[in-house]
Formats: structure tokens, C-alpha cells, sequence
């Protein structure tokens, strides 16, 4: 969640930058759409990682998505539900609209990884107007979804759990461990170079972090 928190800052600044240029559509003089071959390269990333005897694993499927499976199947049927736009359709020509997961694959790969918009053509298909699209929604719907469950602050029966556990542990008064780290910025805004760089000439961001052993993160900020 923390690491999201930090890349959504480059994310948001391209789709901010991209908006400003509408889609025009249809229209004489403009030119054909690129062919992306989404439909069959789709079902290669099905091939991959989402079929019952898949070329990927569940260790190599939880390293590259940064969860397991089921988790990723939950947040997938949510989405459904919340917004048609990650369900598979067809367009007025009766051709196949990008998969679910080709989507859901691009926007998380942005936010995990730093990927541009740009980067994820090759892999997922899409367009750089279609990825920031999908990002900007995926962003929304999973703010709208969870943030009552798991973007709140503690309450007092989970201040109470966390200071028990910590006093057995030895530590009273203590509701979490307490780490910081320098984070490496690959893709770090170039207006922002100055402020960002490091001891040894890399862009960095210091991350703060109040966890508890169940791994809910209660607090984490940012600073320069």
C-alpha cells in the first residue's frame, strides 16, 4: 500500500499531463488505429497466469503482481460489479474489447513497478490514452471500495489489540514497529530531480512506516 501511495504520484502527473489531449475519434483525415493484436496477446496472458494449468506459477504469479491469486480474483469480481468498464465487450464493428486482466494487469503494473503508460503496449495491448484510462478508474473504484475496510484510521479496539500484543512483546506504550528506508525513484518527475537526489547521486524518497505483526500498515508518510 505504501509503495502504491508513493508511485501514484508519477502516475497521476502523466494522466494529468495526457488528458489534455482529447480523443477524436472517428474522423477524415485521421490516421487507422494501430493494430495491437489484443485479442489473440490476450489470450497468451492467459495462457500465462490465468488458466488452470498456466505456464507461470503461483509463486511466479505472486512475485510479478505483488499478490496471490485469490486476492487478485476478489478485487477482479469487485471491479465487475462496481465498474462495466472492466468487463469484456464488443465494439460497433463486433470486434473484441480488451480482456479484464489485460487492464487490470496494465494498472498494476504501473503502480508496482513505475511502468508508464507507454511500456505496458507491449505486454498488455493498449494504447497510452486506453492504459491511463484504465489506471484512472482502477485508482477510483479501488478507493471506493475499500477505503471504509482498510484507509481508516485505528479505532480503539485496535489500538487496545495492538498495544496488548506490543506489551508482551516487551515493548509498553508501543503500537507498531517503526522503520524508515530510502526508496529508490526510478522514474522520478525531471522537475523534481533537485529535491529528490540522494546521497549517492539517485533520485530517493524516505518512507516511514508504522506496521503491526499482521501486517496492517497504520500510518506511513513520505518525505523528501
Amino acid at each position: 500500500m505504501c509503495r502504491t501511495n508513493a508511485l501514484v504520484v508519477t502516475a497521476v502527473a502523466e494522466a494529468k499531463a495526457s488528458s489534455q489531449t482529447q480523443r477524436g475519434g472517428s474522423r477524415p483525415g485521421r490516421a487507422l488505429n494501430e493494430e495491437r493484436f489484443r485479442e489473440s496477446r490476450g489470450k497468451n496472458m492467459m495462457e500465462d497466469y490465468f488458466v488452470e494449468r498456466s505456464v507461470f506459477s503461483e509463486e511466479e504469479f505472486r512475485t510479478r503482481y505483488r499478490m496471490s491469486h485469490n486476492f487478485f480474483n476478489r478485487i477482479s469480481s469487485d471491479l465487475f460489479y462496481y465498474d462495466r468498464y472492466f468487463v469484456q465487450k464488443s465494439d460497433a464493428a463486433r470486434k473484441v474489447g480488451l480482456l479484464p486482466q489485460q487492464k487490470l494487469t496494465c494498472s498494476l503494473r504501473m503502480l508496482d513497478y513505475g511502468a508508464g503508460a507507454d511500456q505496458c503496449a507491449e505486454y498488455c495491448r493498449m494504447a497510452k490514452s486506453t492504459a491511463i484510462e484504465a489506471l484512472k478508474r482502477f485508482t477510483r473504484a479501488i478507493v471506493n471500495l475499500y477505503s471504509v475496510h482498510y484507509l481508516r484510521a485505528p479505532t480503539p479496539v485496535d489500538l487496545r489489540r495492538l498495544l496488548a500484543k506490543a506489551e508482551r512483546r516487551g515493548f509498553p506504550g508501543m503500537i507498531g514497529s517503526i522503520d524508515c528506508m530510502h526508496w529508490q525513484w526510478k522514474n522520478c518527475l525531471t522537475d523534481w530531480v533537485g529535491e529528490y537526489n540522494g546521497r549517492k547521486s539517485v533520485h530517493t524518497i524516505i518512507l516511514e512506516v508504522v506496521a503491526s505483526y499482521d501486517t496492517w500498515i497504520w500510518h506511513a508518510w513520505i518525505m523528501k
